[in-house]
């Protein structure tokens, strides 16, 4: 099945909790949380003491996606404040798979994320360590950009490689994605989309939730 998870990097955190209860009774099933230092990627979001406040508000899925310089350094932390699933940058650190080896040990999912201009091929030698592939699909940093078209080629390459090499690995995409090219993105093997303004800058979240959902049930997604 296909998951939705959005971004609360486009939310309101005045109404923090009633957005993500909403969202929760939409149908999604991960809340994406990006964790960005100024350093990394040239904005600054939170940190884990935010993450354990947003863990008492939902049971969902929490799809941590680290922007952070020297990750190996964090993720016990975002772990003990409840974190599921953790991604970091495989640009951000030179011992990728003894921190997927380390993290799985502390009992969460471990995920790679990949900007624009990185190479799927050079995950060949760690995808089988993987439970979780991020294909950004804008440059990190900022939420409400443009969707990179050649994504879509970079989604079927990393499609290929998990399905020779490591099946059980979900691939995800985060960046530009909304009505318009949700499709697309699905048909190119993604598993998990991550959106943020296309649902969060709506009235209603949980109802934009809903009709992703049914785009992609009416589209033979599954």
């Amino acid at each position: 099945m296909i998951k939705i998870a959005p971004s609360l990097l486009s939310a309101d955190f005045c109404n923090i909790k009633a957005q993500i209860q909403e969202v929760e009774r939409g149908g999604a099933q991960y809340l994406h949380l990006d964790v960005m230092d100024g350093r990394f990627v040239p904005n600054i979001t939170w940190g884990p003491k935010i993450i354990r406040d947003l863990r008492k508000c939902s049971q969902l899925v929490f799809d941590c996606h680290l922007m952070i310089e020297e990750p190996e350094r964090y993720v016990d932390d975002f772990r003990s404040a409840g974190a599921d699933i953790i991604t970091f940058h495989y640009e951000a650190t030179p011992h990728a798979q003894r921190l997927l080896t380390h993290i799985r040990k502390i009992g969460a999912k471990a995920g790679i994320a990949i900007n624009p201009q990185t190479p799927v091929s050079m995950l060949q030698d760690i995808v089988g360590d993987l439970d979780l592939l991020l294909v950004m699909s804008v440059n990190p940093g900022f939420g409400g950009q443009t969707f990179i078209a050649r994504s879509l080629a970079k989604l079927r390459e990393a499609r290929s490689l998990i399905d020779a090499s490591n099946p059980a690995c979900e691939l995800e995409v985060d960046g530009g994605i909304g009505e318009e090219n949700i499709r697309e993105v699905v048909a190119a093997g993604a598993q998990v989309i991550v959106m943020g303004n296309s649902i969060f800058n709506t009235p209603h979240p949980g109802e934009a939730c809903k009709k992703f959902s049914a785009l992609l049930a009416g589209a033979g997604a599954r």
